[in-house]
């Protein structure tokens, strides 16, 4: 498989696009999911319709992908699988870890909980 880029930046061409794609994924999820990173953004900008997102919620962050098609306000967005890329449920490849900051908020909450945490981290895998 190819090495694959997680940024989390999200390029300003393709905000409208991914906001339309929270907002769709989150008006039928029970979690409330984040956007904390875009996998491979510069394909995403050259690619057209898909996007590869990480969206963080609870305590878990998944890679989910959309089709996103049409224009702001009357976007079509349908959830697609990456090719090559198991899906949740499936062993995710080491390079899909989530980037730097998604559990900030997390990990400060069980701090204050508890007097230490122990954070297993095994062969590129949360």
């Amino acid at each position: 498989m190819a090495s694959l880029i997680v940024s989390e930046d999200i390029p300003p061409e393709l905000l409208e696009r991914v906001r339309a794609a929270l907002a769709w994924v989150n008006e039928s999820a029970d979690t409330e999911w984040e956007v904390t990173g875009i996998v491979d953004p510069e394909e995403a900008l050259v690619g057209g319709e898909d996007l590869h997102l990480i969206l963080c919620g609870g305590d878990r962050c998944e890679q989910k992908s959309f089709r996103v098609r049409g224009q702001p306000g009357a976007w079509e967005i349908e959830g697609t699988a990456r090719p090559g890329v198991p899906t949740a449920g499936g062993a995710r490849p080491a390079e899909l870890d989530p980037p730097p900051g998604p559990r900030r908020a997390w990990l400060d909450g069980v701090l204050a909980q508890h007097a230490f945490v122990v954070l297993l981290f095994y062969r590129g895998f949360w």
